[in-house]
């Protein structure tokens, strides 16, 4: 892995925690509302960052995201 992968991928994860502390906030906050705040904080999320990086770039992200997500539900049944 080179040294700029290295970087981003920390930056990425100093985001990341960030970001979790804030969405941990605003669920706490909304109550009975958490699920709905998770997920408007999820579109909230993505409308500024098409904003700023453009369609095609989040579109990519995304779809890495979702595959992601399927790779792990895969394993998590494998486990089963």
């Amino acid at each position: 892995m080179s040294d700029t992968n290295s970087t981003a991928e920390q930056l990425f994860e100093k985001a990341l925690d960030l970001a979790e502390k804030h969405l941990e906030a605003a669920m706490k906050e909304g109550g009975a509302l958490s699920g709905y705040v998770a997920i408007a904080m999820i579109e909230a999320a993505v409308n500024q960052s098409v904003e700023e990086a453009g369609h095609q770039e989040i579109a990519e992200m995304l779809r890495d995201l979702a595959d992601q997500i399927e790779a792990d539900a895969d394993e998590d049944e494998g486990d089963e």
